[in-house]
């Protein structure tokens, strides 16, 4: 549906965007992350027809931005950090403007209605916008993003300002979309991509550096595959418990963290999840799992490691660069 072919844009010297290819697909919902200056606004920029590209491709649904952008961009729903509200206009004159605005064929009032039940704002629809708070703003720049039933949508930002329940339906808002649509998400809060999106493009300095899901990331990047548990038991005899189930390589006793309950560190082979049968067998034994906890990296340190210049191993590159070939055939 998106489709971002070595994809540059020069401003002299400075190469914005260097480069970059990507996809995202129908139905997918892709979080574009990266540092400030990284070129994540500039991509997005040409995405929208904003500003064009030195050079490369953007397809949307197949047309290119640039050679055909009124077709291009009426498949696009846009919404950027600060949503193009006219504070003036009642909600529902703001939206009958942008419904005019966009040429929509669909049945005026229906459409609209179901737009403003989808994102909760049917009771707000008559009041002047700029009395609304933030979070309903926000909600209503949504809005406008749908009116046409665009199968793309670009959200920029979509949760900056609001109060943490308007977040919450905002995430549960946007996975529903991506039911029905394609969705690039950029935002700098990275528990929320990590929680709404399929899959992770990360630029840094004009280049893309990782694509692929979140937990594909973290096993590749972290060194090792390790849970660290505590476990009410017998040490001796949990110890011996542990090193039986298939997977498992090597096992540490740390230490005891309180009467009877000691914390183990157990590594297993790679793609060896020993989660649901180390929990099984301590049931049948009546051994209490208390807490388990990954040192896989989370995507807040996946984020550190590939944009703040720490170096990656040879192993690393090699991961990403075959994640990075398998998601752009």
């Amino acid at each position: 549906m998106i489709e971002v072919v070595n994809l540059s844009k020069h401003y002299g010297d400075k190469k914005a965007v260097d480069g970059i290819s990507f996809k995202a697909e129908s139905g997918e919902i892709l979080g574009f992350l990266g540092p400030n200056g990284a070129g994540k606004s500039t991509t997005m920029n040409i995405l929208t027809g904003y500003i064009s590209s030195t050079d490369g491709k953007a397809l949307i649904d197949g047309i290119d931005i640039l050679e055909d952008p009124i077709k291009a961009k009426a498949k696009i729903g846009y919404l950027p950090e600060l949503p193009p509200l006219y504070m003036d206009m009642t909600v529902k004159e703001y939206l009958n403007f942008i419904y005019d605005l966009k040429k929509c064929k669909l049945p005026r009032n229906t459409h609209l209605q179901d737009i403003c039940k989808l994102v909760k704002i049917d009771n707000v629809y008559k009041r002047i916008i700029k009395n609304l708070s933030k979070g309903y703003k926000q909600r209503v720049g949504l809005a406008q993003a749908l009116v046409g039933n665009p199968p793309v949508l670009i959200l920029d930002e979509p949760t900056v300002g609001l109060d943490p329940n308007q977040i919450i339906e905002i995430r549960s808002l946007i996975k529903k979309l991506g039911k029905n649509h394609t969705v690039i998400l950029s935002s700098h809060i990275l528990s929320e991509v990590q929680a709404v999106c399929d899959r992770i493009v990360v630029i840094n300095q004009g280049k893309i550096v990782a694509d692929d899901t979140a937990n594909n990331l973290s096993q590749s990047l972290s060194n090792d595959h390790r849970l660290l548990v505590r476990i009410d038991g017998p040490k001796d005899e949990v110890l011996k418990l542990i090193k039986t189930i298939p997977g498992v390589e090597t096992v540490i006793v740390n230490t005891e963290i309180e009467k009877g309950v000691w914390e183990y560190r157990i590594e297993a082979g790679e793609g060896n999840d020993i989660r649901r049968e180390l929990f099984k067998r301590l049931a049948q034994r009546n051994w209490y799992l208390l807490s388990s906890k990954s040192t896989e990296l989370s995507l807040e340190d996946i984020f550190l490691k590939l944009t703040m210049g720490e170096e990656l191993s040879k192993k690393d590159k090699e991961t990403l660069k075959k994640s990075k070939k398998g998601d752009n055939k």
